[in-house]
């Protein structure tokens, strides 16, 4: 491939969310190669865990002899760090999105070992569209504001769930706003004829410092 890299290498991440469970929590990566060369070999090498002490000698050994590596994996709930491991090494290494990816018609099997040996070929032919790699401080940004967007969403539903058992049992506020002190007040004294009920209210609202707070952000 003239001055292009003497060999891709593609590394697909197998963890989180499609993990391969392992003891401890631990993931597994599913490595393929694709030689240079339009009929360069493409084979499956192995599966490895995902520790940095582990894919150093993986990369180690792959560059044996001086050939240059370029990596890709597929984006997924793990994050970037795969990315950053591997071009602090000095490799390069693209994330593709998964609806990017080149699929034929038809070929509904997924595994990790034919996803992995696909990548290889496609990453090798350049048909891959990496994306845009946040660096830490930015994604640290993203995962507080996820964060605080799951927060509001849980809130707005438990809420819902409270409001909606109280309206069965004919527990219906008349002081104003809800959700401002004295309408938390109010629920703090609710009672109800049934211990189950009791039971069920106080689980429903706990009784406790900024329990369904108006400001989900004070969190944050």
């Amino acid at each position: 491939m003239g001055d292009g890299p003497d060999g891709y290498y593609h590394l697909r991440r197998v963890g989180c969310a499609q993990a391969c469970p392992r003891e401890g929590g631990g993931t597994t990566i599913s490595v393929a190669l694709a030689e240079s060369g339009r009929g360069g070999e493409i084979r499956q090498i192995g599966v490895f865990e995902n520790h940095p002490e582990v894919l150093a000698k993986l990369a180690a050994r792959l560059a044996k002899g001086g050939g240059r590596l370029s990596f890709c994996y597929e984006a997924g709930p793990c994050g970037y760090g795969l990315h950053r491991l591997l071009t602090g090494w000095g490799h390069d290494c693209v994330v593709v999105a998964p609806s990017l990816i080149p699929i034929k018609a038809g070929d509904r099997v997924k595994t990790d070992r034919r996803d992995a040996l696909m990548l290889a070929k496609l990453h090798r032919v350049g048909e891959l569209t990496a994306i845009w790699i946040p660096d830490a401080a930015h994604e640290a940004m993203r995962d507080l504001v996820r964060a605080r967007a799951t927060a509001g969403r849980v809130l707005s539903k438990a809420r819902q769930h409270l409001q909606s058992f109280l309206l069965r049992h004919e527990r219906i506020y008349r002081g104003g706003r809800a959700w401002m002190l004295a309408y938390r007040r109010w629920l703090t004294r609710a009672r109800f004829a049934h211990p189950a009920q009791q039971i069920c209210a106080a689980r429903l609202y706990p009784r406790r410092p900024g329990a369904y707070s108006d400001d989900v952000g004070r969190a944050f």
